[in-house]
């Protein structure tokens, strides 16, 4: 059984010393020594020793399609907030969750080292089933690299 396992179920190569070839066709190599581009990160997980876990770079394209995946629910959820009733903040709150999660199937790529339920987990299942303490990681770190600023993650 592999320890690692990519969003759509496939064994995947996260590695510290030099990751595995991307098998998504984002990696770029120039040919006669030129510089290679790794279009996943693999980071060591603090709130879960042993686990590794990858996520996506920042590229043109996936900003925009994260973009798009998060323009009207944080249009709402600022409009809510800013109201001054309970039911309106609340329903912003979930509304911030939800947005959360839309970073997380956006850019969390692969885990290993993580079982859940005896099955090696996948970012899907540990997003649904896993320790709420690496999902929190994971998703820190997703918005840094897309280069969000303290107070925009909090938001």
């Amino acid at each position: 059984m592999t320890n690692c396992m990519s969003r759509s179920g496939e064994e995947c190569g996260g590695s510290t010393e030099k990751a595995a070839p991307s098998r998504s066709g984002d990696r770029l190599a120039a040919r006669n020594g030129g510089t290679t581009y790794e279009s996943v990160v693999w980071f060591d997980a603090l709130a879960r020793p042993g686990v590794r876990c990858g996520i996506a770079r920042v590229s043109f394209g996936r900003r925009i399609e994260l973009a798009r995946r998060i323009r009207e629910v944080g249009r709402k959820a600022e409009y809510l907030n800013a109201s001054g009733e309970a039911k309106d903040k609340l329903e912003a709150a979930v509304l911030a969750a939800e947005i959360d999660r839309a970073y997380l199937d956006w850019g969390w790529i692969g885990v290993e080292g993580l079982e859940i339920d005896g099955v090696a987990a996948t970012p899907a299942s540990a997003i649904d089933a896993g320790p709420v303490e690496l999902a929190v990681e994971v998703l820190a770190r997703i918005k840094s690299e897309c280069g969000l600023t303290e107070d925009e993650r909090k938001n």
